[in-house]
């Protein structure tokens, strides 16, 4: 038990899932200061950071790294296809059960989690664990996040019009372009001569990156229970809704493992597949709802999905790896025991 809590702590499942829940209380209980505009909002506060964790994410990524992490191309198509195509499709099925219900809103936080990209740290952490192939999955999680800023909004895209009723196409291209696109682009240039200081300093970065998404699920929070759009959930829904996203998750897990055993994996890039194509990222998840949902009071129920998916995948995929590494080092002592 104390050895999975390490690997939970590792994954971001301690203190910061915690301060999650602190911050969507807070919000319920004393919402105002998330929703005052002068001086300085909150709000200008989290769009201001968004484009800092690009930026520094952008300083984090050698071209070189990339360029090297091309050879394993076949491995890293199913993780790509699994993580843009195959996650929102299978949400996509489900689409007319949500609607028919009075459930749209919902379900569209649900396809938006579908159609994030696979997220970095706690991908690598579970495939180190599990004794995976490490440097593909540092590719494959780098390269997602990459694809996600292209992807995501294309996918949500078609969909937040019927669920809103507006989707400003051209004001979501220019706040893509200035929030996200222009700070990585600025960042991998700015790699070769600063790249080391931002890898030096990571964990500092990471505490910045989680202060920037609390701040955004307040003041998403704050708009959301000030229209009181939680009062159309029951608990029982809500519990319905944490047994989705685990469902979600194993159906996504197992048929990436069966594709990967058609295909002839070995067992490395096997679990390099498994983790990183069913992970999803809660900072892309956070920060990008700040650009394709800016000043709707819809936000809080978009991410709810998110966060569920988030601590249940964690816990999960933990429980996995362990099991895996335990497995592999029986296999290891059956092979070369006297």
């Amino acid at each position: 038990m104390k050895k999975l809590l390490q690997v939970l702590s590792k994954s971001g499942l301690d203190g910061f899932l915690l301060m999650i829940a602190t911050m969507i209380l807070l919000a319920y209980f004393l919402p105002w200061p998330g929703m005052v505009k002068e001086p300085v909002s909150l709000e200008d506060i989290a769009n201001i950071g968004v484009s800092f964790i690009f930026l520094f994410y952008g300083l984090r990524l050698s071209v070189e790294k990339l360029k090297s992490g091309l050879v394993n191309w076949k491995m890293h198509i199913v993780v790509q296809l699994t993580t843009f195509l195959f996650f929102p499709l299978i949400v996509l099925v489900f689409r007319p059960v949500f609607v028919s219900n009075g459930f749209e809103l919902l379900w569209l936080g649900v396809f938006f989690l579908a159609a994030l990209p696979s997220t970095v740290s706690s991908s690598v952490v579970m495939v180190s664990i599990a004794k995976g192939n490490i440097p593909a999955a540092i590719f494959n999680a780098s390269i997602s996040s990459l694809i996600g800023v292209v992807v995501t909004p294309i996918w949500v895209g078609l969909f937040i019009a019927s669920a809103t009723g507006s989707f400003d196409v051209s004001n979501i291209v220019i706040k893509l372009f200035l929030q996200v696109l222009l700070p990585v682009i600025i960042g991998i240039t700015l790699n070769s001569r600063f790249g080391a200081i931002a890898e030096k300093y990571k964990k500092q970065l990471k505490y910045f990156d989680q202060a920037i998404i609390l701040t955004i699920i307040y003041t998403s929070f704050c708009k959301s229970f000030s229209e009181h759009l939680f009062e159309g959930f029951t608990t029982l829904e809500l519990a319905g809704l944490a047994v989705g996203m685990m469902v979600l998750f194993l159906v996504v897990f197992v048929c990436i493992g069966l594709i990967s055993r058609f295909l002839g994996f070995s067992d490395e890039d096997r679990i390099t597949v498994l983790f990183c194509g069913s992970k999803k990222s809660l900072v892309h998840g956070t920060v990008m709802s700040k650009v394709l949902f800016q000043h709707s009071t819809i936000t809080g129920i978009v991410l709810l999905p998110l966060m569920l998916y988030h601590a249940l995948q964690l816990i999960a995929a933990s429980i996995i790896a362990q099991r895996m590494a335990q497995r592999k080092e029986i296999q290891f002592l059956q092979k070369y025991s006297v």
